[in-house]
């Protein structure tokens, strides 16, 4: 971790591609926790990097990395965090403003393939996409005839619970389907028409669909409970891509048993990469592996995005994607 040359240290706490690994070191002195051969943990590789002469002020990091108090110990040079996640539920934003430290996150560089994602996972649910391509592979087709109806997704009431920059795109491309859209957040939006609900029980009572696509905070976990799923009703579909402690996981794997409701998309779940077993066997149930945000062309924009806000940092211009105690509420 010695220092060289004239570019200013930077923390790099997530792994990236050849290119973005790069287009940083053509900017910046890394100090890499996955450089081939590092085996320290992070905590005592984030304590090793600060001992460095010139120790680094801003840091890269993804979801899998905590930013708490312990972390900003080992790190105290650190004036700025650059995260790469959409999501804030990993950083303690309130310590990082009392010790002065900016924080930025990916902005809305994902939204759209969020958003896309969303309705991609509604879809697969409704008109049984994975179902019936797996009816097919397994020679069923012309043994037991035709597969059994799914639904259309044109009317269907939808619920979305965050209203941010992913709900908004998830409501446009709903609305384009002919979809009903109601929503819930913290407060009512003036930008928009949709009916608003104070709270997500009641939003699922008038909704035939519930897409969670709200921030992970202590008032979204387990947004989605047992009373609210029963709101939904039998015929009722939900999809997940914000957090999966956004759900009760357990009462939603009894729901979809019991027939409780009806199906469920679920790129995110609560104990990643842990997924209940019993999803697997349930042709009603469509799984990702947390891969919403990822495209080729979000990679990209992700790389830009980054080195933008660590440009505007170390030049002492306003970041461009800052984010403070109550961004973590939509």
């Amino acid at each position: 971790m010695s220092a060289a040359g004239g570019k200013p240290h930077v923390l790099l706490l997530r792994p990236v591609d050849a290119a973005f690994a790069a287009a940083l070191r053509d900017r910046y002195r890394v100090l890499d926790l996955y450089a081939p051969g590092q085996t320290l943990p992070v905590l005592a590789f984030v304590a090793a990097a600060a001992a460095v002469p010139e120790p680094p002020r801003a840091t890269v990091i993804w979801a899998g990395v905590r930013v708490d108090a312990s972390f900003l110990d080992a790190a105290p040079s650190l004036r700025c965090v650059v995260s790469t996640a959409a999501g804030l539920d990993h950083i303690d934003l309130a310590e990082c403003a009392r010790r002065g430290v900016a924080v930025a996150n990916s902005g809305e560089v994902y939204s759209t393939d969020v958003a896309d994602h969303a309705v991609g996972l509604l879809l697969d649910v409704l008109r049984r996409v994975s179902a019936s391509e797996q009816y097919v592979r397994r020679g069923s087709w012309p043994a037991q005839g035709d597969y059994p109806l799914g639904s259309k997704l044109g009317g269907k009431r939808v619920g979305i619970i965050g209203l941010g920059n992913i709900g908004s795109r998830i409501a446009k491309r709903l609305q384009a389907f002919g979809c009903i859209i109601h929503y819930n957040s913290r407060k009512p939006k003036d930008s928009v028409s949709y009916k608003y609900f104070p709270n997500a029980h009641d939003l699922a009572a008038e909704s035939d669909v519930l897409v969670v696509a709200c921030a992970l905070n202590k008032a979204t976990q387990h947004i989605v409970n047992k009373d609210v799923l029963e709101a939904l009703g039998k015929d009722g579909v939900v999809v997940n891509i914000g957090r999966g402690a956004n759900i009760d996981e357990e009462e939603l794997v009894i729901a979809l048993r019991e027939g409780k409701i009806a199906g469920a998309g679920l790129d995110v779940f609560e104990h990643e990469p842990k997924v209940p077993a019993e999803l697997f066997s349930m042709d009603n149930v469509v799984l990702s592996p947390h891969v919403a945000v990822f495209t080729e062309e979000s990679r990209s924009d992700l790389c830009l995005h980054t080195i933008g806000n660590l440009e505007a940092f170390f030049s002492g211009q306003p970041l461009l994607t800052p984010v403070h105690a109550d961004s973590l509420v939509q």
